[in-house]
């Protein structure tokens, strides 16, 4: 209830001197490869957290941690700031925090401090911030497809869309598909 932060804090004792993987489970993601599976070979070569980013609609940053980041190489910004849920014209862009961290145990020490921030909750994204003033934070821009499975239609779109990447259910989904969109067209 006090935010994923806060969330993420009492796990400190069981996670202890080790970089840990948070995945929330409102973003599903779609991809030939696994993404954090990607975000691993990542780490592995920088040792500093990385963080799942994507571009956003402008008029949706309101419900993201926003980016202010540097390109470093294919895939991977240098991130220099970041807003949790900026007003859509007070946001440095639109590249969003989807779902997906790879944590250096440091992060313990600033979401110790218990500041609350948007929404007064006690946000990952405000002590990834203070983070950054220690060690670099980088963003991994994912390839694949992320679904929002805490909406009611991305989770029916994640849904349809793993579905149609079974063989076994493939051909007998579409055809519902277009029955159900012929039906609606009338």
């Amino acid at each position: 209830p006090l935010g994923l932060g806060h969330a993420i804090w009492c796990a400190r004792d069981i996670v202890g001197d080790e970089p840990f993987a948070v995945l929330l489970a409102d973003d599903l993601i779609l991809s030939d490869k696994p993404v954090l599976s990607e975000m691993i070979e990542k780490f592995d070569r920088f040792r500093a957290s990385i963080a799942a980013v994507m571009e956003v609609e402008k008029t949706e940053t309101d419900r993201y941690g926003i980016l202010k980041a540097q390109q470093l190489e294919d895939y991977v910004l240098k991130i220099e700031d970041m807003v949790e849920k900026p007003k859509p014209e007070d946001a440095p862009s639109n590249l969003a925090i989807i779902g997906r961290y790879i944590l250096t145990p440091k992060i313990f020490h600033y979401l110790e401090k218990a500041q609350h921030g948007a929404n007064g909750e006690i946000q990952l994204t405000d002590a990834m911030q203070a983070l950054m003033n220690e060690q670099p934070v980088f963003g991994y821009r994912f390839k694949g497809t992320r679904f929002d499975c805490g909406d009611k239609v991305g989770f029916q779109m994640a849904n349809i869309a793993f579905a149609l990447e079974r063989p076994d259910m493939r051909d007998r989904l579409l055809k519902f598909i277009k029955k159900v969109e012929n039906n609606h067209l009338k």
